[in-house]
């Protein structure tokens, strides 16, 4: 091995190669087995593979952890991971925890864990970084130390929330759709915790990524007041989707809490079908005049907080500006904004060969639209012509992929190439159930 003691922490994101240099994927969590009176024994590494699936590599796989990466033997087995009674994930369920010292000087939460190889092939867990309480002091961070493992005992009370701020300190860079993934693969406790944790706009993002049913769990452990303020964080046509999921009491009393512009959007869009264009478009597009210019056309569009499918064009309506609007006048494409001067109007821009279509119009249709003319969003106009919102291709695709499809990627068509890919790069073989010593599977 390269390295004999890693930090396990800094492995999460790190790559996995295969003995040819080609990638396999990348590490989310590293996965050990407690023991009677020695240290967790390292069993492990939970590795994302194409198609965000996770699959487990035996710990005597690895060959070389560096630099950044880690080498395996390339024999990988791709189904995908379920944990089993007795293991442990270090980052998701060890980060956070509380232990005592066992010479009774206090408690500390872990922050880090270390591991070390003991012999070839055989890792534990060597050392934990631990923060002491905060003092009296309001700017004081805690004292830091380095224990063994034998120097303390975990000592969270029955009953009590285990802290998730480690663990979310570790995930901060993934995607909201990458993190979405990494709870739905959690324990049901462990994810309501992380959930609990989040910043309301983050966990919105994170919901937005979730099958309906599981946002409907995770909104089911909040408080009322606290899932009204992850609802008005998120898309009015998400939430809509999530409030149609409730009881119809509680929906009501959650749109009663928002605040009131975000939740006449959200009883808006629920006034139309789940099946039609009504029901799958937002109301939050770009609507300008048409005498706009297209120097403020594309400052609109620079928006951080923006999706980059409304970005891809704006609407162009008559007052009043805020949907439903006066009459739709037409939309102008981002790219043919970029092939005039500042000053040109909007108006003069707007794309003559673009109908839009009304609240009713079927999903179905709405889909043949998107696709026959390679258009990334769609206008909705009501029976007087006036916007109403758009649809948006990733609506489309979440309303034709199977529900479950965030969970279960190999399941769909991309899934299964990916899923042979990874095959064909990693060269593993379908193994059957059952794990046996020295080979690697589960």
């Amino acid at each position: 091995m390269s390295a004999t003691r890693v930090f396990v922490a800094r492995l999460a994101g790190c790559a996995v190669f295969d003995p040819n240099g080609d990638r396999v994927g990348k590490v989310r969590d590293v996965l050990v087995v407690y023991r009677k009176s020695d240290p967790p024994r390292v069993v492990g590494l939970i590795v994302e593979i194409p198609g965000k699936r996770r699959v487990f590599v035996s710990i005597g796989r690895v060959t070389s952890i560096g630099g950044g990466q880690i080498i395996t033997t390339g024999l990988i087995n791709l189904r995908r991971f379920e944990q089993r009674g007795g293991e442990v994930r270090v980052i998701a369920e060890m980060l956070g925890r509380k232990v005592a010292f066992t010479d009774g000087s206090g408690e500390a939460t872990i922050e880090d864990v270390a591991i070390e190889e003991q012999e070839p092939g055989e890792w534990e867990v060597d050392q934990l970084f631990v923060r002491r309480p905060k003092g009296a002091s309001p700017f004081s961070k805690g004292q830091s130390a380095y224990v063994t493992w034998r120097e303390v005992r975990e000592a969270k009370p029955s009953g009590e929330a285990q802290s998730a701020e480690q663990l979310i300190a570790t995930y901060s860079e993934l995607k909201p759709a990458d993190l979405a993934s990494t709870l739905l693969d959690l324990p049901a406790r462990r994810r309501q915790e992380v959930a609990e944790e989040l910043s309301d706009d983050r966990l919105a993002d994170v919901l937005e990524e979730m099958p309906e049913s599981d946002q409907v769990v995770i909104l089911a452990g909040l408080g009322d007041d606290r899932a009204a303020d992850v609802l008005d964080h998120m898309q009015p046509d998400d939430a809509a989707d999530l409030i149609a999921q409730l009881p119809e009491e509680r929906g009501e009393h959650l749109l009663e809490l928002m605040e009131p512009e975000e939740a006449e959007d959200v009883r808006f869009l629920l006034s139309y079908g789940p099946d039609t264009a009504g029901g799958l478009m937002t109301t939050e597009p770009i609507i300008v005049s048409a005498d706009a210019t297209v120097a403020e056309g594309l400052a609109l569009i620079r928006r951080h907080d923006l999706p980059p499918a409304l970005g891809a064009a704006v609407c162009v309506t008559l007052p009043p500006y805020e949907p439903p609007t006066g009459r739709f006048l037409g939309l102008v494409h981002f790219q043919r904004m970029l092939r005039y001067p500042p000053h040109e109007r909007l108006g003069t821009l707007i794309d003559q060969g673009l109908e839009p279509v009304r609240a009713d119009t079927s999903a179905a249709e709405v889909s043949r639209i998107l696709a026959s003319y390679d258009l990334v969003s769609v206008p909705v106009v009501d029976e007087k012509h006036r916007l109403v919102g758009v649809v948006t291709i990733d609506d489309v695709l979440d309303y034709l992929l199977p529900d479950d499809w965030r969970s279960h990627p190999e399941e769909t068509e991309v899934g299964r190439r990916a899923a042979a890919r990874a095959q064909l790069t990693t060269g593993s073989i379908p193994i059957p159930h059952g794990r046996r010593a020295g080979d690697g599977t589960r």
